[in-house]
């Protein structure tokens, strides 16, 4: 037996009144997605526990059945190891977004306009060739997808207790860093971070690609914010607990990172990006294929989040159809009497709010021996009515590992 889990990045949601108070779920024509729910299991999920919103970090290794109460270490260290930068033991890492700012340094776009990739890439060839601020540190830094980076600090005496130079929103001044507690050594991060983020500042705002960008009425991309300091999270791998093979299909950094330090093979795919525009099709063929040689896939999909983080549940919802059809050749592709497919959401984005909730997510699990309920549509209420009720993130993996014959008996 094997499992696959599908989790489509802020596909959850709140009713929306231009859609008749349905959510974007609720309103997407997804008849291969209701499957699902009509042949499995339905239940909803609580990415940490009720009420809380989730990040994706620790939303994902909820999912994986790591208590991120226990376990999360900060997103940085995770965003870093996603796009393969060396992150060695007693490194903070940052996660970061090239930004858009004015002339006092108030934010304009957090996230420059969603700069390419292209962009973003040039910019960071000339960041790299920054001096470090102090001598005994040493930085790497590395743009991943459209605005987002991740920085690495190397050296003696640094501390992730420093807080973040991302206001969070527009209209308001980038934050000086500070030290969260009065140790010498989060002090000392704090200024490291300020002085490298000046030095990438004064880059950035005269740099060529930024004047192309305002000739072209585009917003430059001439600031850095950075946030979430992190290092490795201390984790036992998926194989040691289960005794699996494991495998990822994610383009996203974040996600990747987590999965990495879960012990999982991370695949890349052609034509995924993370966006929109990604190869819906060609992840889930992707999948498909590494089942061949695994015992657990977990195939991640950025692009719902990043509808709903832009406001625009029409995208949503055609992205929601997108994902029906992946689902759609996963089914006619899969032997489903011998594997187990889970779907739901790392969390909820709202696209009223544009923000991450603490609403809890719809799960589906069908596959050959499940005990299957009542609930005929995959959404976020009708879920609720399902057979599996209300469970917390840490749940699902040994849910999946037990109906896949992975779990071991608590007791004699």
């Amino acid at each position: 037996m094997k499992a696959l889990l599908i989790v489509a990045d802020g596909m959850a949601d709140r009713p929306i009144k231009e859609l008749g108070w349905k959510t974007p779920l609720e309103a997407a024509r997804k008849p291969s997605i209701d499957y699902m729910a009509d042949a499995g299991i339905c239940g909803i999920l609580d990415p940490i526990s009720p009420g809380v919103p989730a990040g994706s970090d620790t939303a994902t290794l909820s999912l994986l059945g790591y208590d991120p109460l226990k376990y999360y270490s900060g997103r940085g260290a995770l965003e870093a190891l996603g796009w393969g930068l060396k992150v060695e033991k007693g490194d903070v890492c940052f996660r970061c977004n090239f930004a858009t700012v004015d002339e006092s340094l108030t934010v304009i776009d957090r996230r420059a306009g969603r700069i390419s990739n292209d962009d973003a890439s040039k910019l960071t060839e000339d960041l790299k060739k920054v001096k470090s601020p102090h001598r005994s540190t040493k930085f790497l830094f590395q743009n991943t997808l459209q605005h987002r980076a991740a920085l690495v600090l190397r050296g003696p005496n640094l501390s992730t207790a420093v807080s973040s130079s991302d206001p969070g929103k527009v209209g308001e001044k980038v934050s000086e860093i500070k030290p969260l507690n009065g140790s010498p050594e989060a002090s000392f991060t704090a200024k490291i971070l300020n002085d490298l983020m000046q030095k990438f500042h004064k880059v950035l705002k005269s740099h060529k690609v930024n004047m192309e960008r305002v000739k072209h009425g585009l917003p430059p991309a001439n600031m850095i914010l950075c946030r979430g300091a992190g290092r490795i999270p201390e984790i036992k791998p998926l194989h040691e607990i289960y005794r699996i093979k494991a495998a990822c299909v994610a383009v996203t950094s974040l996600i990747r990172g987590v999965c990495k330090v879960a012990g999982m093979q991370l695949l890349n795919v052609e034509g995924a990006t993370g966006t929109p525009q990604t190869d819906y099709l060609a992840k889930a063929k992707t999948a498909v294929q590494a089942l061949n040689e695994n015992d657990f896939v977990l195939l991640h999909v950025k692009a719902t989040d990043v509808a709903s983080h832009d406001g625009d549940f029409q995208q949503k919802i055609e992205i929601i159809e997108k994902i029906d059809s992946m689902v759609s050749f996963i089914l006619d592709h899969v032997n489903i009497d011998e594997t187990y497919l889970a779907l739901t959401a790392d969390h909820t984005t709202s696209c009223a709010t544009r923000n991450h909730e603490g609403d809890p997510v719809p799960l589906a699990i069908m596959g050959p021996y499940v005990r299957r309920d009542d609930v005929k549509e995959y959404g976020e209420r009708s879920c609720a009515k399902g057979g599996l009720g209300r469970i917390r993130g840490i749940n699902l993996m040994p849910i999946l590992m037990n109906l896949i014959g992975k779990a071991e008996k608590f007791g004699a």
